[in-house]
């Protein structure tokens, strides 16, 4: 039985292909958590996990929570219906607790095996809502989910020719939405090269081609 009444079917169908990950950017998990009870506020995920590592349930995997709101991912709408949404007990700014870390790195070998959602498959808030959107922020390690295969990081190896187009068509092969491009670069730098600052550059390019080449549609 779910926890928060704030879910519904997934629509036409749909079932899981993400994990989207999010921060709760509140000051402590039981202030989100009645956020993510709360009928009027209308937002959901399927689980919220503390900094001190408990995991709670808010609602079933077979539903439709409410946590990914507008934005798109390989060029498909709808996200809520086709994801498992996972808030993270984290002010924004901080570091992710090490307990916290440990119970997402055995929650999701789980949830990845019940729906065949593959490594390249769990991805940022930001990802599918550039703009909108910069949870789990540049704070959170994907390079540590990436060492347990349970995300994907580039290898790095250097940098390309400076090319805006193709940064951007690689940018989209690989999954993200097509929005300006100050918010794409934003993305895929809070994905890949958190902290990374100034234009457009080499490694950027290289980064992304990389990745396109890997996992692109």
């Amino acid at each position: 039985m779910s926890r928060s009444p704030n879910f519904g079917p997934r629509r036409g169908g749909l079932v899981p292909g993400l994990v989207v990950l999010h921060y709760t950017a509140m000051a402590d998990c039981d202030a989100a958590l009645r956020v993510l009870c709360a009928p009027e506020r209308e937002v959901s995920a399927h689980y919220l996990i503390r900094r001190d590592g408990g995991v709670i349930p808010l609602v079933d995997e077979a539903m439709r929570a409410w946590h990914a709101g507008a934005g798109s991912w390989r060029g498909l709408d709808d996200v809520n219906s086709r994801s498992i949404g996972i808030e993270l007990d984290n002010d924004g700014g901080s570091p992710f607790a090490a307990p916290l870390m440990d119970a997402l790195e055995a929650l999701l070998p789980g949830v990845m095996a019940r729906w065949s959602i593959p490594p390249e498959g769990v991805i940022g808030h930001s990802c599918m809502a550039p703009g909108r959107k910069i949870d789990p922020g540049a704070r959170f390690d994907w390079s540590r989910l990436a060492r347990r295969g349970l995300a994907v990081m580039p290898q790095d190896k250097g940098s390309l020719p400076l090319d805006a187009a193709r940064f951007r068509r690689d940018a989209l092969a690989y999954g993200f939405p097509d929005v300006e491009a100050p918010l794409l670069l934003q993305a895929m730098r809070l994905r890949f090269r958190a902290g990374a600052t100034g234009p457009l550059d080499g490694r950027d390019c290289a980064l992304m081609a990389e990745m396109a080449a890997r996992y692109g549609a």
